[in-house]
């Protein structure tokens, strides 16, 4: 329970899009979130698991596609 709670606006920011993106991942249930009266917060873990399960690996070129150069 020693959990960071952000609001929308502090998730926006970390994730470097605008307010209505946390907003939409929101209403489609897509991270984890507590309602404190009317308020929203995010637990800091849900953006670190969010952000984590969305991040794309890069693939390694395979360098004999084409073969040697002359």
């Amino acid at each position: 329970m020693n959990d960071r709670y952000l609001s929308v606006d502090e998730v926006a920011e970390i994730l470097g899009t605008s307010v209505r993106f946390p907003r939409r991942l929101i209403e489609e249930r897509r991270i984890a979130y507590v309602k404190v009266g009317r308020h929203v917060r995010i637990p800091e873990s849900a953006v670190r698991t969010f952000i984590t399960a969305h991040t794309v690996e890069p693939r390694k070129r395979s360098r004999a596609r084409f073969g040697r150069a002359a």
